[in-house]
């Protein structure tokens, strides 16, 4: 094969290549981040746990050996509402409804002899109002990357502090929590919409337990809430 006829045939195999190089280059949506204001939607799932802070007695209560948190999954509901402050932050405010759960489980002994296991399930239904400050990297092609943190009220529609139940051994909780919010996720801009996911995690700093005579309230010093979301946007 002479020269001319490998140079045709390396062109023909370069074209390809060229297109679709030159197609990636095609950004979608390119007015879309000049916007002052918009707004979406969320779809999320959660997985909710307990930091458990036991009390000095703890140890010293023969009844019970130990006590253990086991997140649950959940989803959350929301909308999305962004503020662009600048070419790299956005300010969101982004409310949403949660259902989650958190069992705990108590180990309870008698004579040093193991008796039963008993798990007590911590039902919520949040009302969630997290702030947050976006930091975004430059925009290649149709994607980006975003780190974010800010802090986040809630109330608990369903909590068990509130709750009237036969069963007087609830482990109950205060309404309302407040924390802070760190995370990470892509931007990725379709024709018609921006798509995002995003892996967050949340920290309570609210001690949400209520004291009580029972032996699942008084061994325990707090409880505070322990999130990880994966969200899924459409804005």
């Amino acid at each position: 094969m002479n020269n001319r006829k490998k140079f045709v045939l390396l062109l023909m195999l370069l074209v390809p290549f060229s297109l679709e190089a030159q197609q990636s280059k095609v950004q979608n949506l390119p007015k879309y981040d000049k916007q002052k204001i918009h707004f979406g939607f969320l779809l999320g799932i959660n997985v909710t746990d307990f930091y458990i802070d036991r009390d000095g007695s703890f140890n010293g209560d023969d009844s019970l050996y130990t006590v253990e948190s086991a997140k649950q999954s959940g989803f959350n509901l929301g909308i999305v509402s962004n503020l662009r402050l600048g070419n790299h932050f956005d300010l969101r405010f982004c409310p949403d409804l949660s259902f989650a759960q958190r069992d705990l489980e108590y180990a309870l002994y008698a004579n040093g002899v193991p008796v039963e296991k008993v798990t007590k399930k911590v039902e919520s239904s949040f009302l969630e109002f997290p702030l947050e400050l976006k930091f975004k990297s430059e925009r290649v092609n149709n994607y980006r990357i975003f780190a974010l943190a800010g802090m986040k009220y809630s109330i608990d529609m369903v909590s068990q502090a509130k709750v009237k139940n036969k069963d007087k051994q609830y482990v109950k909780l205060n309404r309302n929590d407040y924390g802070y919010t760190i995370g990470a996720g892509i931007d990725c801009y379709m024709e018609l919409f921006k798509f995002a996911v995003e892996l967050k995690m949340y920290q309570g700093l609210n001690n949400l337990l209520v004291q009580d005579a029972s032996i699942y309230a008084r061994t325990l010093d707090a409880l505070r809430s322990k999130i990880f979301l994966i969200s899924f946007t459409f804005e």
